[in-house]
């Protein structure tokens, strides 16, 4: 389990423990038993949204894997002059609740660019949610290019955890964040770029190539 989630699920077993109790002491016969099972069981839905597997992550040259879990919503070519400054394609990668909400870093680098925004809670999958939502923007430039990725939160979602920071090295396939139940994520990347790719196509974290910058796999 995602250490974001620990905190959350002690909560909710210690509140089920005295719904329990409480249920049992006051002998509230097959209404208090229903409540009980219902606390219980959206405590297991929050474990299993907090989820944490493993996950291999191939090494290649220039490859671009997927940030999260989740299906494509779209693969659109834009202006993105926040870090890329430029034209660029973006693949937009839809997360619902039932998939693993743990965000993985795409391409081996360096942070150059980080920026927080406190915003709105539009539905993930809306394309006002891309500017006007809560997010995370991270700005990585690696030896074969620049690529910008948005984490952006839901009408669920109502916090964004990022661990990056400027000047941080990362490895492509690391864990480096997580958006807290439905959201989305986008990843911007050169007009020169492969996408690999399509529309509704269901992607996983640190292991599905996205798009290749380079010569593919090793």
């Amino acid at each position: 389990m995602h250490r974001e989630g620990y905190a959350i699920v002690f909560k909710l077993m210690l509140a089920d423990l005295i719904v329990t109790l409480a249920s049992l002491t006051l002998g509230s016969g097959w209404v208090g038993l229903s409540l009980c099972v219902l606390c219980w069981a959206c405590t297991g839905l929050v474990v299993f949204f907090f989820r944490d597997p493993e996950r291999h992550t191939l090494s290649g040259t220039g490859e671009i894997i997927s940030p999260a879990d989740g299906r494509v919503i779209g693969i659109d070519e834009v202006d993105e002059n926040e870090f890329l400054r430029g034209r660029a394609l973006k693949v937009s990668i839809f997360m619902s609740v039932w998939n693993v909400h743990v965000n993985r870093v795409p391409l081996e680098g360096v942070v150059k660019y980080f920026r927080y925004q406190h915003g709105l809670f539009h539905v993930a999958s809306s394309a006002k949610a891309s500017k006007e939502n809560e997010q995370a923007v991270i700005g990585v430039e690696s030896p074969w290019g620049k690529i910008l990725v948005r984490q952006i939160a839901g009408i669920l979602a109502r916090r964004v955890v990022c661990n990056l920071h400027e000047g941080q090295k990362v490895q492509r396939g690391e864990r480096f964040g997580i958006v807290k139940f439905g959201s989305r994520l986008e990843v911007f990347v050169p007009m020169n770029v492969r996408v690999k790719v399509r529309a509704k196509e269901k992607v996983r974290a640190g292991e599905t190539a996205i798009a290749s910058m380079g010569e593919g796999w090793e």
